[in-house]
């Protein structure tokens, strides 16, 4: 079988077979392209009253715990915290997706809002389905796509290496004659 042939079977076939996960792939990709731009998305970032903090940690679990409706009573409660010291800011992460930012010189909440972004994020590279389905469909899903554009390439080459070949072969015959 020539390789033309082959690599347009592969193509057609691959294609099919990612197509799902690659839609998914590329529209939670597109969505979280504008995360910084889309409070739907990610809440927008409140600069704080002060670039020399003042608090310290557990000074940001006591202004969660002031807010009932976070829900807030320890630290088991708080996925994650990304502190900003030049912006005034830290960022907690609570493990209902809610988003607290807290201001680092005043220790008062600034803002809370839903973070849709982790979890588009975790759609997006297929761990929220598991790690069989991430590494069995995903990840494959990846190679195929690379596969699939090096074959694209191949196939919108092939063309421009096909007349470049005449072109010498027409090159010789002139010669030869």
């Amino acid at each position: 079988m020539k390789y033309n042939v082959l690599n347009r079977q592969v193509h057609y076939w691959a294609s099919a077979i990612v197509a799902i996960p690659l839609l998914i792939i590329a529209v939670t990709g597109t969505i979280l392209q504008l995360k910084k731009h889309s409070a739907w998305v990610q809440p927008p970032e409140k600069r704080g009253s002060t670039k020399t903090p003042t608090v310290e940690l557990s000074g940001i679990l006591e202004a969660l715990k002031k807010d009932p409706s976070l829900k807030v009573e320890h630290w088991g409660h708080v996925k994650r915290i990304d502190v900003r010291p030049d912006r005034g800011v830290a960022k907690a992460w609570l493990h209902t997706d809610y988003e607290a930012q807290v201001d680092l010189g005043t220790a008062e909440i600034m803002q809370v809002m839903y973070r849709r972004s982790d979890w588009l994020e975790s759609i997006h590279d297929g761990s929220i389905f598991g790690d069989t389905v991430k590494l069995g469909v995903f990840f494959p899903t990846a190679i195929g796509l690379v596969l699939l554009w090096l074959g694209g390439i191949w196939m919108f080459l092939w063309p421009y290496i096909g007349k470049a070949r005449m072109k010498k072969r027409k090159a010789r015959a002139a010669e030869a004659a």
